[in-house]
């Protein structure tokens, strides 16, 4: 759903959208999925999406037709540019290579040209499944561990990758930035700036600029 909801507001918004990984859920849905959004402040305008977000439904696969929570954690990150430098140790990287199993072109599931690359030191994992040989997978899951790891980096400055691994939030109850209320009421509101709108609907449909203003003035300290 949220990734439903992601690429409508980047196609509205003018933006490119291409997938880079995908990983089915064991029962229905998505367990994780990495796409790029193309195009100039896509960065600037979804930075403000990442953390953890939380449903309130009634759901569509329990017989009982009883009122479930669940929650998804949203990552965004910037894609860095070719110069950047910084140096990861070749002896840190795992490197595990498999077969694509997401929607792509012919040449999914034929050959394993899908990599995943992980960062020792961090536990920090990419993947890349959806470029034509096993090379563009690499250099693309490379360039979203760098991204990661300077993104933890510039967060903390100067402190331990091991302390930062230590503060990231737990994916449940009491750590949500937004919550998406389908059931008994309709209502999606963001915890940290108060916005909130009743059409849930038309969020999910890609409607987010109204939170991404809010989050953007308030970060900036426009009143």
């Amino acid at each position: 759903m949220l990734y439903r909801m992601y690429t409508r507001w980047a196609f509205k918004a003018g933006y490119k959208v291409e997938e880079l990984d995908y990983l089915e859920g064991e029962e229905a849905g998505i367990k994780s999925v990495t796409f790029d959004v193309i195009g100039e402040n896509a960065y600037g305008y979804l930075k403000g999406e990442m953390g953890v977000h939380r449903l309130v439904r009634i759901s569509p696969f329990d017989s009982g037709g009883r009122r479930h929570t669940s929650f998804a954690s949203v990552e965004v990150l910037p894609e860095i540019s070719d110069d950047v430098e910084l140096y990861i140790n070749p002896d840190d990287i795992k490197m595990d290579v498999y077969r694509a199993s997401g929607a792509g072109g012919q040449h999914i599931n034929k050959t394993s040209s899908a990599v995943r690359l992980t960062h020792i030191p961090t536990e920090i994992i990419t993947s890349c499944q959806t470029q034509r040989s096993q090379l563009q997978n690499r250099e693309y899951a490379m360039k979203m561990l760098k991204s990661k790891l300077l993104d933890l980096k510039e967060r903390e400055h100067k402190e331990t990758i091991e302390e930062l691994k230590g503060k990231q939030m737990d994916i449940a109850w009491g750590s949500q930035i937004r919550s998406y209320v389908f059931c008994p009421y309709t209502l999606v509101k963001d915890h940290r700036t108060g916005f909130e709108v009743g059409n849930v609907q038309s969020v999910m449909d890609g409607d987010l600029d109204g939170f991404i203003q809010s989050y953007l003035k308030q970060t900036s300290n426009i009143k």
